[in-house]
């Protein structure tokens, strides 16, 4: 019997609330009877979908009253400023304070990242918070940091990020030394910026097993099992990435409808097309960690359905059973820069 989890959920958060939030919940809990969640917002809308959907309240699911909400568009120091009572801020107090084990929130990205990092606090040993998810690649998928949380990052926040990204591999992944990377114009040392070439080389002579440079194509080989950049390159390859899975589709869907041959085509080819569409599918990959922070929080991309909001809860479960956070302090803590 797996230990319960007790999991926080923003439910007003993303661009839909708990028309999404809620009914993934509900789905995580049909799915795996070792979790209980909390859902944080505003109860009549809160349970006028569970309403709907004729669940009762138990001991696995309960509702956290909050008075505010978060719009997606609003400047993080405002909505850390003005709403304390947020859904948003009341989930992450709960992992503050012990009630949950994480957060998980579709809400606005620099809200969350401000939020959770004024009251969680930063782990020792790391000086800025990452974004870090799972891209697919040939074979499995990849994980890359930062996707957006640091625009302009130092050697030292780099070599950070590679530490934490491959504590994350091993724990979630249980490969017991993930190959690192760090994302360049080029695989060669003398290629780069100055901040490249010395994090590579903080990187080099750390304990991780470092692979060294990797570029861009790099990341869908499955070259490497994590790769490493600053906030704005990171952001960039990922909307790039979903725009590309997105394009793929579409393009697959309209050749295979042309004609009568082509849509004969397609049946023949359907249970192929089908697995394709599973591993492209960039809701299957939704659920970034907010890595570096003293607690646990999961940021849901916020146009996400409840098909991804659910993937980002199970993710979140499987952060917590592997015990990240605690594997990323207790390595940060005996690991020293080199140079």
């Amino acid at each position: 019997m797996r230990v319960n989890i007790t999991i926080a959920v923003d439910a007003m958060g993303g661009d839909y609330g708990p028309e999404v939030t809620v009914p993934a919940v509900l789905d995580l809990l049909d799915r795996d009877h070792g979790v209980s969640v909390i859902l944080v917002g505003v109860p009549g809308r809160i349970e006028a979908v569970l309403r709907r959907s004729q669940t009762v309240l138990s001991a696995r699911l309960q509702i956290l009253a909050a008075t505010e909400v978060v719009a997606m568009d609003e400047p993080p120091a405002q909505a850390l400023k003005n709403k304390k009572d947020s859904s948003m801020r009341v989930a992450i107090n709960l992992v503050r304070d012990g009630g949950a084990a994480c957060c998980v929130s579709a809400g606005n990205t620099g809200a969350l990242m401000a939020t959770a990092r004024f009251v969680l606090k930063m782990m020792p040993g790391i000086e800025r918070p990452a974004i870090a998810t799972t891209l697919p690649t040939i074979n499995g998928h990849v994980y890359v940091l930062d996707l957006g949380a640091n625009v302009d990052c130092n050697a030292e926040h780099l070599y950070q990020f590679g530490i934490m990204g491959s504590i994350l591999a091993s724990a979630v992944d249980g490969k017991e030394r993930p190959s690192v990377g760090l994302l360049n114009i080029g695989h060669e040392a003398i290629k780069g910026s100055e901040v490249i070439k010395q994090a590579a080389e903080l990187l080099r002579n750390s304990p991780i097993n470092f692979h060294g440079n990797v570029e861009g194509d790099d990341i869908y080989r499955g070259t490497v099992d994590v790769v490493v950049c600053d906030g704005f390159v990171g952001n960039v390859v990922l909307k790039t990435s979903e725009g590309l899975a997105w394009m793929m589709v579409q393009i697959i869907r309209r050749e295979f409808s042309k004609n009568l041959v082509s849509r004969l085509a397609a049946l023949i080819a359907l249970p192929v097309l089908n697995r394709f569409r599973r591993h492209m599918d960039p809701r299957q990959y939704n659920g970034a960690s907010l890595l570096g922070l003293k607690g646990l929080v999961i940021k849901s991309h916020g146009g996400a359905d409840a098909y991804a909001f659910r993937h980002a809860l199970q993710y979140a479960a499987s952060e917590v059973r592997s015990n990240v956070l605690g594997r990323i302090e207790a390595s940060v803590m005996q690991l020293e820069p080199s140079i």
